[in-house]
């Protein structure tokens, strides 16, 4: 093994924040490479800053370090002038651990959170010594892997990525261990055998394994090259997350960085149904970490961390059953640990109690955010998320009355059938919100946050033209009119370039992976990063590939046409997601199916999971705003099927396909 180390050292006097890349972090490993392992380098495409926290990567940095085949060790994207530094002197990409090579790993695997990052994937591997499109790989070449969210449109990324996993990593890597300890015991020989194996790995989609077809400007098919390669992949889900209590060891890094805290993951998936959600469709169904295992997770990670804050993760921490009594449990019983603040991030307005927020209070205090995403109760139910004014100021008034003096707002603009009113319905929040808080302190403040929509693959509006920068830029001036600094509301938003780019690179097809060459051939690293996104660069290379950007971004689709991602399976039939796009132009909204009878989404029934009854009762807000008399909390029996045949509650409250008309989408078309 190089140690790069000596090379490295004499360059960081010469960069910003040094300590990025000197590891060393508590909860940090320097495993010893032996010849019979399969070495993985886990990359995230940024900074250190942003990437360390990620839970997805320690979590399987452990589980590959506590195998006898495997090795793992992390880099992250250097920034621009220690990159600067290394190419001026010859240095490749390096891990932090122990500083050796990339180009010494069998494995540089990518997690993919964000899809402007897509520049530093290529920069990670040209750093790294390794041809930049996978087709110049030769047998010692490492193999490339992705993952992540991103992962499930794999095609902008299918001329550089050997191998993408869909879904839960914590059982894949094992499996993909062993099909790549194989290939090294047979020396390495072929490289497209290798990718053939891999191809038959549940869960791994292997690019060069299929052919792309298109007719014209339409994309007509993606089919397997070979009669043992799916034509579908499967995303992986491990069924019970109690299997796996990672990570044991969270790393401390040694500089601030983002959520600079302990975070304890309490359960995983989320079946609220918001329709704009991708996170909540892909990562269905909801497995609940066992109370017992968050309250050691906690108690021990505060011992070997020093933190003094934890954060109970999830994409809806109020949603966990019991979450009143564990917070009371986890705030009353932290003796000895030094814990004085604890945080529930994705926190939702109609589950966020004052019996929770003065549980909360206990301890140190940090910002509430809450995100009503829309509005106006009619937007709302158009994107299913059902939860009302009165919900949303019972949820302030609470936090401010337990002496919270910052709330923040989370909103999208540029969502389906949106219209003037709904935008301005925005400031009317904001500022009866601040209202509400100077009844409780003179000082109380609110802050509106609004992002730009981008329709995401595997939700039901998938099909959803967003709106142009034009016609973002327009609703974003217009509600900042409509909030002056008198109004007390402060406002912050997302470039509406960044928002269409990030529309191009989400949404595209095989023919994008040319346009993000050329934008990072053109020095476009960073693009998620304000001060170095360059709109410039993105429209230049569309251009110069013959693309269209309207086509790919503000132009609709049809339920006949083949989507980019068709051959990925999320667990979610294609015909759920149209009938709810459907109901969503109906303004039908859906409630929790964890306190309803099944949808058949596909999920639960495709991966022979139980349909889970979180509890009797639903927490707050559940039903709320829905019109419908429930009876919750009745566990509802579930007949497994066939992938694509469904039952008589499927679309139940959805009306007739077609019954909104796709035409009605042309009315919501953006300027």
């Amino acid at each position: 093994m190089t140690d790069l180390w000596p090379r490295i050292e004499p360059l960081l006097a010469k960069v910003e924040k040094p300590a990025r890349y000197i590891g060393m972090e508590r909860g940090s490993l320097r495993p010893t490479h032996r010849p019979e392992q399969v070495s993985w380098l886990l990359v995230y495409p940024d900074t250190y800053e942003i990437g360390l926290p990620n839970q997805g990567l320690q979590v399987l940095y452990e589980i590959l370090n506590e195998r006898d085949d495997a090795a793992a060790e992390r880099a992250y994207a250097p920034w621009i002038d220690l990159e600067a530094q290394l190419r001026a002197n010859s240095i490749p990409l390096f891990s932090v651990d122990t500083h050796r090579s990339a180009g010494a790993f069998d494995v540089l695997a990518f997690n993919l959170s964000a899809e402007l990052v897509y520049t530093n994937l290529l920069s990670c591997i040209d750093l790294a010594g390794v041809p930049v499109r996978s087709e110049e790989r030769r047998p010692e070449h490492p193999i490339v892997i992705a993952g992540g969210h991103c992962a499930f449109n794999p095609e902008p990324l299918a001329d550089f990525v050997d191998a993408l996993v869909m879904g839960d990593g914590e059982e894949v890597v094992g499996e993909i261990t062993e099909v790549l300890a194989a290939w090294k015991r047979g020396g390495r020989k072929n490289r497209e055998a290798v990718l053939r194996d891999l191809a038959s790995v549940p869960g791994v989609y292997v690019p060069a394994m299929y052919d792309v077809e298109y007719d014209g400007q339409w994309l007509r098919a993606i089919t397997p090259k070979h009669a043992d390669v799916p034509a579908v992949v499967d995303k992986r889900t491990v069924a019970d997350l109690g299997e796996w209590p990672y990570p044991k060891h969270q790393l401390v890094p040694l500089v601030e960085v983002v959520h600079d805290r302990l975070n304890v993951e309490i359960f995983r998936g989320c079946t609220r149904g918001c329709r704009f959600c991708q996170a909540g469709m892909i990562t269905r169904p909801v497995r609940e970490r066992p109370w017992e295992q968050v309250r050691t997770m906690v108690r021990d990670g505060l011992q070997r961390s020093g933190y003094d804050e934890v954060a109970l993760t999830s994409l809806s921490s109020a949603d966990f059953s019991g979450i009143d009594g564990l917070v009371a449990d986890l705030v009353n019983n932290q003796e000895g640990t030094g814990c004085v603040g604890l945080s529930l991030p994705s926190l939702r307005v109609d589950a966020f109690t004052v019996g929770l927020a003065s549980q909360i209070q206990k301890v140190r205090r940090t910002g509430l955010t809450f995100a009503p995403e829309a509005g106006s109760w009619r937007l709302r139910q158009v994107i299913n998320k059902l939860i009302t004014e009165a919900d949303l100021y019972s949820a302030v008034e609470g936090a401010y009355e337990q002496g919270w003096r910052r709330v923040k707002l989370y909103f999208l603009t540029g969502l389906p059938t949106e219209m003037d009113e709904d935008t301005l319905g925005i400031a009317e929040l904001g500022r009866n919100v601040v209202e509400i808080g100077r009844r409780y302190n003179k000082s109380a403040s609110c802050t509106v946050s609004l992002g730009g929509f981008v329709p995401k693959p595997h939700t039901p509006f998938q099909w959803f033209g967003q709106n142009g920068v034009e016609e973002l830029k327009r609703k974003v001036f217009m509600l900042k009119d409509a909030l002056p600094k008198k109004s007390g509301v402060q406002m912050r938003w997302h470039d509406p370039e960044a928002t269409f780019v990030e529309g191009i690179a989400s949404r595209g097809d095989r023919r994008i992976g040319r346009v993000i060459e050329r934008v990072w051939r053109n020095g476009g690293t960073f693009q998620e990063w304000g001060e170095h996104f360059n709109f410039g660069h993105w429209m230049d290379a569309m251009a110069a590939e013959g693309l269209d950007p309207d086509w790919y971004v503000t132009r609709h689709r049809t339920d006949d046409e083949v989507l980019p991602w068709d051959h990925i399976s999320a667990g979610l039939h294609k015909d759920f997601l149209w009938q709810d796009w459907q109901s969503a132009l109906a303004e039908h909204g859906l409630p929790d199916c964890r306190w309803t009878p099944c949808y058949d989404c596909g999920v639960c029934t495709d991966y022979a999971l139980e349909h889970v009854v979180a509890s009797t009762v639903a927490p707050a807000g559940g039903s709320q705003g829905t019109g419908q008399d429930l009876t919750l909390g009745a566990e509802v029996p579930v007949t497994f099927r066939p992938r694509g045949e469904r039952s008589e509650l499927a679309g139940a409250t959805t009306g007739p396909k077609g019954s909104a008309g796709y035409a009605g989408a042309e009315g919501v078309r953006p300027a």
